[in-house]
């Protein structure tokens, strides 16, 4: 069997990133809020499935997955 090595490396701390927002990311939130909006005042009862799946998406899939670091 062979052996392995590790060579532990330190973080560089010195090298930050500067923070920016990306202006898609939050212009696309402001479409899906938008859009619950638009289904909630035309019919919340018959519109509230789409509106559910909207949110879903907003709190988990969009939210986790995209950031606008970039």
């Amino acid at each position: 069997m062979a052996k392995v090595f590790t060579i532990p490396v330190p973080p560089n701390l010195r090298k930050r990133r500067e923070r920016t927002s990306d202006p898609r990311y939050v212009d696309g939130q402001r479409l899906l809020v938008e859009a619950m909006k638009y289904l909630a005042k035309a019919d919340p009862v018959a519109n509230r499935a789409a509106i559910e799946l909207i949110s879903e998406h907003v709190r988990t899939r969009f939210r986790m997955s995209d950031s606008p670091l970039g």
